[in-house]
């Protein structure tokens, strides 16, 4: 209860979190505010018309305008605000168990074990991120599954160190001893007293991951190894507008709104998710005093 009024009382994690309830209003009404037989872009619909043809000015219409192959801008947005939750969520969910359970047990075990594991760790923290996901999706195939896998399999490291620097230092503290004494099981020690007490600096990186894995999704989607062409994602529509970002040679800003609209939901969705993990670190510190 202290951290969400700590939360809403700071200007900057306050507009970070309306942010992202608007967000979820917005995925969570998607069926009704854009229905999916008004407008052209559906998850599962291919263009009408030419896919180079040359996008359309707002109108009534098409109020946010199309872009590249008459793709609604408005629909893309509305729907690509699911696609983005779906990403950043599941990618982070898949990466944070996968971390949890590597570093739990690194650090729990220690020894040759511990050697091990944290190697296998520093041989994927070498490998570049974004071009490593390149290569794993275009093995996969383009889709969300496989973008989020792809993701995840380079994505889960920065738990792995996190949950294990918490677990070296609270599997000494007096309670830990105190239950090994009375014989609990290693499962229980780590799942009942440990994993509990090391949980919110994971929470904070998770919070903060799922705005750069929805911005690393993105990036994927415009280099084209991302999301099947016609889907509903914010990256793709970064995409549609490369051809278009210079206009014509007398009016460069002529298809502004190709770019603007969809650059713009990604730049709110990331930094509002980067609001609210600054925010969480800085109330879950346990050197920062709140009054």
């Amino acid at each position: 209860m202290k951290v969400f009024k700590y939360l809403l009382k700071n200007p900057l994690s306050s507009f970070g979190i309306v942010s992202l309830l608007l967000f979820v209003m917005v995925a969570a009404l998607a069926p009704i505010i854009a229905p999916p037989q008004s407008f052209q872009l559906s998850p599962y619909e291919t263009p009408r018309s030419s896919f180079w043809a040359t996008p359309q000015a707002m109108s009534k219409d098409h109020f946010l305008g199309t872009t590249q192959g008459q793709y609604d801008i408005y629909y893309g947005l509305v729907w690509g605000t699911r696609t983005a939750f779906k990403v950043g969520l599941g990618v982070v969910l898949v990466s944070s168990i996968i971390g949890i359970i590597v570093g739990s047990i690194a650090a729990f075990y220690g020894g040759i074990i511990d050697e091990v594991l944290m190697r296998v760790v520093d041989v994927f923290m070498a490998v570049p991120f974004l071009i490593a996901a390149m290569v794993l999706t275009t093995l996969l195939g383009k889709g969300l599954g496989p973008m989020i896998i792809a993701l995840s399999a380079f994505g889960w490291m920065s738990y792995a160190r996190v949950i294990r620097s918490e677990i070296l230092r609270i599997k000494e503290m007096e309670f830990i001893q105190a239950a090994r004494t009375y014989g609990v099981n290693d499962f229980s020690l780590i799942f009942r007293f440990i994993l509990p007490n090391a949980f919110f600096p994971v929470l904070v990186l998770a919070t903060m991951a799922t705005g750069s894995m929805v911005l690393a999704a993105s990036a994927l989607s415009f280099l084209g190894v991302g999301t099947e062409e016609g889907y509903a994602d914010w990256g793709q529509f970064i995409s549609y507008s490369r051809n278009w970002i210079v206009g014509q040679g007398d009016d460069p800003f002529k298809y502004w709104y190709t770019l603007f609209f969809p650059g713009m939901a990604i730049f709110l969705f990331v930094f509002s998710w980067n609001l609210v993990g600054d925010a969480l670190r800085d109330v879950l510190d346990p050197h920062t005093i709140h009054k």
